[in-house]
């Protein structure tokens, strides 16, 4: 054993270089990855003495190997670059740095055209795959290893092969959890066509390659068992298993045989591989004892779930000798599931805590909260109401924490919003909102973890990390007034709760669920009917006043008779068009001046007086109508001239870009060269639930929403973003997400925007009104309802189709 400490002191040694290259690989094998890292770090030192180019780059390979055992995957990436001479730009950092996956793919492409690949490059290339699979960019880490394979098969290596196809499977995994991921969270059709499409072509291929590597004699063949097990076993508990080939219980049955037979063949892995493994393979067997589906032959279920224990008890004795606290983390908790499957509630509370103060010990707050949330739910079973409550407490708390490390870092959590993190917060808002019990304090949380879960969602749909809910408020806190009403509705698993927050007090109404879903279904399907316009009012009105007395004839008492309301829209409600709720006698848009928000905090009014405005548009067809993303059907707008035209009239000292003039670039350096206290944008435009059909057309190009973000990002005087002339992605009930994710991305204080393509003439007179309501001092939702009012009482507009879409968000 060396002194690596020493190793610059000693004349160049080839034979040191290399007794510290296998050190580091026993290190490594026996779950010491800090101590690997060190040696190989020591090993580089010494090939750099020797001038051994070859020595030098495996030993920043081996060192990206430590590295990732150890959860740091951009410095892997780092090391990997470095050895493969990349230039470093191409690794992600954070998910709030957007990274070019097209550029990064070009990148590689000319790289491998350029120059002959061998051996040791590829193992440091399907490093690098692995990174970045890791980083949530499996479509670049997909191509690197297709790249990898391809000159594999001219060198036939055997073995470097199966160990690309094993990485390769688990590549498609990830692309397949990101499909169904985008299947269950957007409620797009199109979007949803498509997801459906890409996640049974990624289930099929990665099927196919564990398959074909089951047969194989090393040890990929075991690792490729397990997670195909793993695939055909999750594939059972989601909704997209009606669609999907899963050849149900023969090949879960036959798999299971197999490991269970060959269970020696676990040892052959690394230590710390083994008890992984081990645990893996235990979850999936209680998994199947709990699904009605599955059922294993010549195994009961008492069989599997005493398997699992032996194992799981193995795994954690292993992890014992190591003294791998993560591991022993891990451990503890799935012993704490098998516990709490058999009922043994005392033994699993044991467990989880367990492995949740392991956890803490190396602060794994990734995997700490997941223990929190188990703990959360037992005591929560047990009836101790007030332990369950401090561990869902915590559990968030730490899940806020490191939200987007885990987004980006886990890929057990990355593509599983609504199975991972959603159900977090919604539990514990039912459990703080108790049917049999009303408490002020509880509501008041209540309403904080649900604003919580608004950013999340929008964190989650952006792919951008956490993004700070007060950077705005800090910018312009002297002109911000607090609301003194705010509404939240908030949907859960049988109800739904309508609490009233007020400056003094707060109030609380719940719904049976299946109360509401009808009437509030009817009114969806008339306003998103491309005939609402021509619908009559004894047609529409009759579900308005239903969704009226059902949401907010019960909390009546405690609003105002006039004023400004603030609302929180749970998902299920965010393309509700509040203005549009009738009591029988008036629309609730002629009592009250309405904005809505994710938080509190988004929703206080901006007191500043309008500054200069860029004013931008398209009237007619442009170059951007050719690209792939935008709907064909998509026609000129003639009155986006006339309505840029009245916004100079009310701001003289606007900026204006109208068709041609509109591009990418003179956007940019316009925005850049400028400090605008407001952004029009008069042009066709798509808000979806998928960020990828969600856009503002210029003229030459879709902005998407993340081109907003580098546009717009640190504009410290955004006040206000118009997006005028736009739809929402049809049939798409969730939506409203894209107008969120606009409105975060841009930053601006305020987002005006509309629920469905509105009259093109009926817009620039709303506009028109709006500005001149801005003009005269108005805020901007009174300004807004202004404008709308003046064409509920207009002879030609009165209709709701024309003034009920818009929608401010925020203040």
């Amino acid at each position: 054993m060396f002194n690596n400490g020493a190793i610059l002191a000693t004349p160049p040694n080839l034979e040191i270089a290399q007794s510290l290259t296998q050190q580091g690989f026993l290190q490594l094998y026996n779950g010491q990855s800090e101590a690997a890292l060190i040696a190989w770090q020591s090993a580089y030192r010494a090939y750099e003495q020797l001038n051994n180019k070859q020595g030098m780059n495996g030993s920043l390979i081996n060192q990206s190997l430590a590295l990732q055992a150890l959860g740091s995957y951009a410095n892997a990436c780092q090391v990997l670059t470095q050895a493969l001479a990349l230039e470093n730009r191409i690794c992600p950092h954070a998910l709030k740095e957007q990274t070019n996956s097209s550029q990064i793919l070009s990148d590689l492409k000319d790289i491998f055209q350029k120059q002959p690949i061998q051996n040791l490059q590829i193992i440091g290339f399907s490093n690098l795959a692995n990174v970045f699979r890791a980083m949530g960019e499996p479509e670049v880490s997909y191509t690197i290893l297709q790249y990898c394979l391809t000159f594999t098969a001219q060198l036939q290596k055997k073995e470097i092969q199966d160990n690309l196809l094993l990485n390769l499977a688990n590549t498609e995994v990830i692309l397949y959890n990101q499909a169904k991921s985008k299947y269950q969270l957007t409620d797009d059709f199109t979007a949803q066509k498509k997801a459906l499409t890409l996640a049974k072509s990624k289930f099929d291929a990665a099927q196919k390659v564990y398959e074909k590597l089951s047969n194989s004699p090393s040890t990929v063949s075991l690792q490729a068992k397990l997670n195909w097990l793993k695939l055909l076993i999750d594939n059972t508990s989601i909704q997209l298993s009606q669609y999907l080939p899963l050849n149900d219980n023969d090949s879960v049955s036959r798999l299971i045989n197999d490991i269970l037979t060959n269970l020696k063949q676990l040892e052959t892995l690394s230590k710390v591989d083994s008890i992984y493994s081990k645990l893996k393979l235990s979850h999936n067997l209680l998994k199947i004892t709990q699904s009605n589906n599955l059922k294993v032959k010549q195994f009961t279920d008492n069989n599997l779930q005493s398997i699992a224990l032996s194992l799981s008890q193995e795994a954690l004795a292993s992890a014992n000798k190591l003294n791998n606290f993560r591991a022993i983390a891990y451990a503890n908790s799935t012993l704490g599931e098998i516990y709490a499957a058999g009922g043994e509630l005392s033994k699993a509370e044991s467990s989880y805590h367990e492995g949740m103060l392991y956890a803490q010990s190396v602060q794994a707050w990734d995997i700490v909260y997941q223990w929190q949330w188990e703990l959360a739910r037992l005591y929560q079973t047990s009836g101790k109401i007030e332990q369950a409550n401090k561990f869902y407490s915590t559990a968030i708390k730490n899940l806020d924490k490191v939200r987007s490390d885990v987004l980006l870092f886990n890929s057990d959590i990355q593509f599983a919003f609504t199975e991972k993190v959603e159900p977090l917060y919604r539990e514990y808002i039912s459990l703080l909102l108790n049917k049999n019990n009303s408490n002020k304090n509880y509501n008041r949380q209540a309403i904080k973890i649900q604003e919580q879960l608004k950013f999340a969602e929008v964190e989650n749909f952006l792919r951008c990390g956490k993004f700070a809910e007060n950077t705005l408020d800090a910018r312009l806190d002297r002109g911000l007034k607090d609301l003194d009403y705010i509404v939240y509705l908030i949907k859960l698993d049988d109800r739904v709760e309508v609490l009233v927050k007020t400056s003094q007090n707060i109030y609380r109404h719940t719904i049976d669920l299946d109360t509401i879903v009808e009437p509030l279904t009817n009114f969806f399907n008339i306003i998103q009917n491309l005939e609402f316009v021509d619908t009559k009012g004894y047609n529409f009105l009759t579900y308005s006043q239903a969704v009226y007395q059902l949401l907010i004839q019960p909390i009546k008492q405690y609003l105002p008779s006039s004023g400004k309301i603030g609302f929180v829209l749970d998902s299920y409600f965010q393309n509700l068009p509040l203005d549009m709720l009738h009591d029988g006698q008036e629309y609730l848009l002629e009592k009250y001046i309405i904005s809505v928000g994710s938080s509190a905090k988004q929703l206080r009014q901006s007191l500043l007086k309008p500054a200069t405005t860029l004013a931008s548009g398209v009237s007619q067809i442009g170059p951007s109508f050719s690209n792939p993303i935008v709907p064909r059907d998509l026609h000129p707008l003639p009155q986006v001239r006339l309505e840029i035209e009245n916004i100079k009239k009310a701001n003289p000292s606007a900026i204006t870009l109208l068709d041609s003039e509109f591009t990418r670039e003179r956007f940019s350096k316009d925005i850049e060269n400028n400090s605008f206290w407001a952004i029009h944008l008069s042009s066709h435009a798509q808000f979806s639930s998928d960020i990828e059909q969600t856009f503002v057309l210029a003229w030459d190009t879709p902005l998407m929403v993340n081109d907003l973000k580098g546009l717009l990002q640190n504009k410290s005087n955004l006040d206000l973003l118009v997006l005028s002339a736009c739809q929402t992605a049809k049939g798409d009930r969730r939506s409203f997400l894209g107008i969120a994710g606009i409105a975060a991305q841009a930053g601006a204080r305020g987002v005006l925007a509309s629920l469905w393509l509105v009259d093109a003439d009926s817009t620039a007179q709303l506009m028109t009104k709006f500005y001149e309501g801005l003009k005269s001092g108005l805020t901007k939702a009174e300004a807004l309802r202004t404008a709308q009012l003046s064409l509920l009482k207009s002879d030609k507009y009165f209709h709701p189709y024309y003034w009920s879409a818009f929608i401010l968000v925020g203040g």
